[in-house]
């Protein structure tokens, strides 16, 4: 491994803006514009997915940066783009519970044309440049709050909230043209995975309203152990998380609830925001079954997708 002053100091800049900042909705690690007014539920939706994926790292691929073979990063890119395809219908809106967003009460983005977040530093001066000016959707931020409150859950808004990394990085690939109203829901402090299950149970009958729901994060996050010394730990976590998020219903609750118990739980996730959008996604898969959308490798380390519907 070339250990060059010049390449130890591309790595450290890669890891600070991988590992992001403390921010005022909580600790971040990294990586408009029409009016949502009219925004309505079709008269006969088809229920929409609800999918988990990785996020990559900072503001891949459109910056070039000094981590991941060609083939692993065009893999991940390649799924990110196929996202449409997994709809059965164009969705009404997309809601994503991004790894890099925690609040005391879950909470909802309610600005109709959300800015652009940049929670990552150290990136070339392009990382701060980019655009995706995707609207919001006010009306549907407003049935969000309804039905986390209906589930006895702690719901807030903001409407000065942008589009972390976590959002637009991933839906730039998947949605180009930015013409899908988006809004992103928090995570809730203290990441119980209990809490963000029944968080996906309350938000489950949006996918009858036509809402594709994203969880994003990413299956493997140790951000001191990208190498190729936690493969082994990549490996036997993410195994068992494919087994445990296509488990039937009942189990596969009882067992992402339990996550920490999963072999190298805590090498693989030694805080837990980049996994907890899996709880969300998987509580609002209701009865649907589970399957691996995407299984594939980063720097080595196996990183898998799923999708329920």
């Amino acid at each position: 491994m070339d250990d060059t002053p010049k390449t130890l100091s591309r790595r450290k800049a890669l890891a600070v803006g991988l590992a992001g900042a403390a921010g005022a909705g909580g600790l971040v690690l990294g990586v408009r514009a029409e009016e949502t007014s009219g925004l309505r539920a079709p008269s006969s939706p088809r229920r929409q997915p609800a999918v988990y994926l990785p996020h990559g790292g900072g503001p891949w691929p459109f910056v070039e940066l000094p981590f991941g073979a060609p083939d692993e990063l065009a893999g991940l890119a390649a799924f990110l783009r196929g996202l449409p395809q997994l709809a059965p219908a164009p969705p009404r809106a997309v809601l994503v519970v991004s790894a890099h967003w925690e609040e005391p009460a879950f909470t909802v983005m309610t600005h109709p044309q959300p800015p652009l977040y940049f929670d990552y530093f150290g990136f070339p001066d392009e990382a701060y440049r980019l655009t995706w000016p995707a609207p919001g959707a006010p009306e549907l931020a407003a049935r969000v709050l309804e039905v986390v409150r209906q589930a006895g859950l702690p719901a807030a808004e903001d409407g000065a909230r942008g589009f972390d990394h976590g959002t637009f990085v991933p839906l730039k690939l998947a949605w180009p043209a930015a013409d899908v109203p988006t809004l992103q829901l928090s995570l809730l402090r203290g990441l119980d995975p209990s809490a963000h299950l029944a968080l996906g149970r309350a938000l489950r009958p949006l996918r009858d309203e036509g809402v594709f729901i994203v969880g994003s994060g990413m299956s493997f996050h140790n951000l001191r152990a990208f190498g190729p010394q936690a493969a082994p730990w990549a490996a036997a976590f993410d195994g068992w998380l494919r087994e445990a998020a296509t488990a039937a219903p009942a189990e596969r609750a009882q067992r992402l609830a339990a996550w920490a118990r999963a072999p190298s739980a805590r090498l693989s996730h030694p805080r837990e925001e980049h996994l907890l959008p899996l709880m969300v996604v998987a509580g609002a898969a209701g009865d649907d079954a589970g399957a691996t959308a995407y299984s594939g490798t980063l720097m080595g380390l196996a990183i898998s997708a799923f999708r329920y519907g």
